[in-house]
């Protein structure tokens, strides 16, 4: 389990941390530590709510990038809510929101992240394209 946790941490850019308190560390820091526990557990179901929100470009693009490795590698699911249409465009599947209601649906399929994303913003666009949409 250490040798995991030595891994993962490594990953995430966090192994320098793993003797410190919650009080002696950054948001983001705690925010990667959340999910490295979830990927050390091993889990089927990860719940990810703005996962990249306190995260730098850098440490947002590693995350979202290890989280797609463990829904191919593990089977794992993962139930992303976010405002952005970036980490949005690492999933498979996209259910967007308004007014408490489903406005769409993307499924990526074979299409590259980058396409995925375009057809994201050209989604939010239709809908207003406004900062308090839900993706």
């Amino acid at each position: 389990m250490q040798k995991r946790v030595a891994d993962v941490a490594g990953k995430l850019g966090i192994g320098d941390i793993l003797g410190k308190f919650p009080c002696q560390v950054s948001g983001g820091q705690k925010q990667r530590a959340a999910c490295a526990r979830a990927i050390v557990a091993g889990q089927s179901l990860l719940l990810a709510d703005e996962p990249t929100g306190a995260l730098d470009s850098g440490a947002s693009k590693n995350l979202l990038e290890i989280m797609s490795e463990m829904n191919r590698s593990m089977g794992a699911t993962i139930l992303m809510v976010t405002h952005d249409a970036y980490s949005a465009s690492y999933s498979g599947r996209v259910l967007f929101l308004k007014d408490g209601r489903i406005f769409n649906e993307l499924y990526k399929g074979e299409r590259t992240r980058a396409v995925f994303y375009h057809e994201i913003l050209d989604v939010l666009a239709a809908m207003g394209g406004d900062v308090s949409d839900v993706l």
